[in-house]
């Protein structure tokens, strides 16, 4: 077999392969054999139909179809892995020459990683924000949980911004009655610009039993964006009452006796959390560091089914959370336009982080281990809430391992980038990732474990302290850590 390539673009080949047509007979062989079980003809069984016959009946070109369909695979990735290239996608086949008894030949184009080699990356360094817990995070998070515990109540007097209003709404267009803007009881938090624009502003001054019709623009159903005569008809007006913050509140919201000790709780759970959310971060700045030291070409083609998967994924989200891409643009206050190109930055950058690990994978001989796989799997099974071997199964099945085994090879890039990058906080302080991730994790160093070992032999009583400490690390590293209103997830 022959193989030639010419590059059409830094980013993609065609691939001329010529094959001897003596490399097809175990594929004609195949395509004997495969065609015979399906055809019939008189004094023959299903399968034992002679070759001349076949060609008589069915025509020599079907079967040299069916081999060249048969070899085509195996042949381009031969050539492939011949060459050496690291492709993108399915190629456009084309074949070019089919003589019978001399030659074959076909043609592919495809596009490929870009060849590069990624830079030395030792020396470069990176800020990121301080992880500190403010008084102000411990008061927002225990007022969150303080609305946990709110209670409602009814007053008797007009409806005044931040109380829970009971209403019913009634909407009418040219005298016509929608219904699907229509609904009775629902219970309205006044202020919150959560519903029709105008709603908010009717309501302030009413009474129970007391209504007011005001204009605005539907934002549902089959009559939006229309404009509508809505009408709001106060049933109940109620107030809402949080919890004093003393130890009554601490003992009915969680397990802790003082408000004292359930506020330490909280701020040692949110500095759990802002040290991840710093450890993200390192990662990702990393990341861009090392992405700002190389400049490749980058196929359009793989961009754009990146920008096309991301797009899928918004809309799958907004459909989840009944919103509209007009509603969500505007409630980021973005253009169409704005928002496109971020997406198609995001993507572009996305590809390249992806070409860069993998590069960087292949030149330092990273490879996975089964209990590397077995962890992931793990990890995403918790996260989805399934068993592993269900999602190990579904993965198996739907030929997904390859795709598991890329991503854990960038990760493993990845950790190793940050092992060589100087990462530091606004206050200049050098942060040890991989000391951080061992602490919260709860796992100790070998200084650590060796000075255990020596206060073991030292103390007679270490073995009834011991325990103690066991079981906090046991708790450190299964406490969860609370999410906050700010709390944003961010793709690496």
């Amino acid at each position: 077999m022959k193989t030639d390539v010419e590059e059409l673009t830094p980013t993609r080949v065609k691939l001329t392969v010529e094959v001897p047509f003596d490399e097809l007979k175990p594929n004609l062989d195949k395509a004997y054999k495969e065609i015979s079980q399906q055809v019939s003809i008189k004094g023959f069984r299903r399968g034992k139909v002679p070759a001349p016959l076949i060609d008589k009946y069915v025509g020599r070109g079907a079967v040299l179809q069916e081999a060249v369909n048969d070899a085509l695979p195996e042949l381009y990735g031969r050539a492939v892995e011949e060459k050496e290239l690291f492709v993108l996608g399915q190629p456009d086949v084309e074949v070019t020459e089919l003589n019978d008894g001399e030659q074959f030949a076909f043609t592919a184009e495809v596009d490929i990683r870009p060849k590069f080699d990624v830079p030395d990356y030792d020396g470069l360094e990176v800020t990121v924000e301080n992880a500190e817990v403010t008084d102000e995070q411990i008061d927002e998070t225990v007022d969150n949980l303080r609305e946990r515990f709110a209670s409602l109540t009814t007053v008797e007097r007009a409806v005044e911004e931040g109380d829970f209003a009971t209403i019913d709404l009634t909407a009418t267009i040219d005298g016509e009655n929608i219904e699907d803007a229509s609904t009775n009881g629902y219970s309205y938090e006044v202020g919150s610009k959560s519903a029709i624009e105008g709603l908010d502003e009717a309501l302030v001054g009413l009474s129970a039993g007391e209504s007011k019709t005001f204009t605005s623009t539907l934002v549902g159903g089959e009559r939006a964006d229309e404009e509508a005569e809505v009408t709001a008809t106060v049933q109940s007006v109620k107030v809402k009452n949080l919890p004093e913050l003393d130890d009554d509140f601490a003992q009915m919201a969680s397990e802790f006796d003082t408000i004292g000790e359930l506020r330490e709780d909280v701020k040692s759970r949110l500095d759990r959390q802002t040290r991840m959310q710093q450890l993200s971060a390192a990662r990702d700045k990393a990341l861009e560091a090392l992405l700002d030291k190389v400049e490749i070409p980058l196929p359009e083609k793989v961009v754009e089914e990146e920008i096309g998967r991301r797009n899928q994924q918004l809309e799958q989200q907004l459909q989840m959370a009944g919103m509209s891409k007009a509603d969500y643009l505007k409630d980021e206050e973005k253009s169409e336009e704005d928002f496109d190109q971020e997406v198609a930055d995001a993507a572009a950058l996305a590809v390249k982080g992806g070409f860069v690990l993998d590069q960087l994978a292949v030149q330092e001989e990273l490879g996975v281990e089964n209990e590397e796989l077995s962890e992931y799997v793990v990890t995403q099974a918790m996260q989805m809430g399934v068993a592993p071997q269900q999602l190990a199964e579904y993965l198996t099945e739907n030929n997904q391992l390859p795709a598991i085994v890329s991503e854990v090879l960038r990760s493993k890039a990845l950790n190793l980038v940050v092992e060589h990058v100087t990462i530091k906080d606004e206050d200049g302080n050098v942060i040890d990732v991989e000391a951080v991730r061992r602490e919260l994790n709860g796992e100790t160093t070998e200084a650590e474990t060796a000075e255990t070992d020596t206060a073991e032999t030292d103390t007679a009583d270490t073995a009834d302290t011991a325990e103690p400490a066991e079981a906090a690390a046991d708790e450190a590293e299964a406490a969860e850590v609370p999410e906050t209103k700010d709390d944003d997830k961010k793709d690496a």
